[in-house]
């Protein structure tokens, strides 16, 4: 596998969200870890550099606060992406901490509508909220109360795993559902045995073809 970034001893490097590598190392003198992870000393900040060069590394400052800054000599692509696997494995981990918005419309089809009920399980399996929003077009407008009715429906629907925050609102042309999970020693699945991962994909891949028909049936009218 190849890795970025690797041997950039005069490259144009950003390095606003990483830290400093080679020539970008400002300190003119810094504390080095060679490239098999023992102690080589202080040295001048262009010696190391020179040392990381011959190795066919990179000189990556690790610690930029301590006196002298403390770097590594290591592949600094294979660095960058070690670092990035780490932080998307965190913001995985903290996913269930964010909200999740499902649209629903009045017209939808039993086979939608039992879709949209297992993206909303699985998110609330993982302990995330969902919130529901359902747009009212034309006429429509003049029956919020069959689409309230919908929103009464798809509590019930879900009570076995989140509960509603509040009735539904209407807000201008729309009715919005919030729905938080139950304590997880009380939530039950009925819709879905699929982890969220893939419940995600399938609902971007629905969104990408609700879009799509949208977009075709404004083609059609004009």
């Amino acid at each position: 596998m190849s890795y970025p970034y690797r041997n950039n001893y005069g490259s144009r490097q950003n390095h606003h969200h990483g830290p400093r590598a080679n020539n970008f190392i400002r300190a003119r003198e810094v504390y080095v870890i060679d490239a098999d992870g023992k102690p080589a000393g202080t040295m001048p900040t262009l010696d190391a550099i020179s040392l990381a060069k011959r190795a066919g590394l990179d000189l990556v400052e690790v610690s930029p606060n301590a006196n002298p800054p403390v770097c590594k000599i290591i592949n600094f692509g294979k660095y960058r992406y070690e670092q990035a696997k780490r932080d998307k494995g965190v913001k995985k981990k903290t996913g269930a901490s964010k909200l999740k918005e499902i649209g629903l419309k009045m017209s939808i089809a039993p086979n939608d509508y039992e879709i949209k009920m297992r993206h909303a399980e699985g998110f609330m399996w993982k302990g995330m909220k969902v919130k529901f929003t359902l747009m009212l077009r034309g006429r429509e407008n003049l029956h919020k109360d069959l689409a309230e009715d919908l929103m009464k429906k798809v509590i019930n629907d879900l009570i076995h795993v989140g509960v509603a925050d509040q009735n539904p609102k209407v807000v201008g042309k729309s009715i919005t559902l919030m729905l938080s999970p139950h304590p997880l020693h009380k939530r039950t699945r009925k819709f879905t045995h699929e982890d969220v991962e893939e419940i995600e994909e399938d609902d971007e891949n629905d969104e990408a073809n609700e879009a799509e028909t949208e977009t075709s049936s404004e083609h059609e009218n004009k």
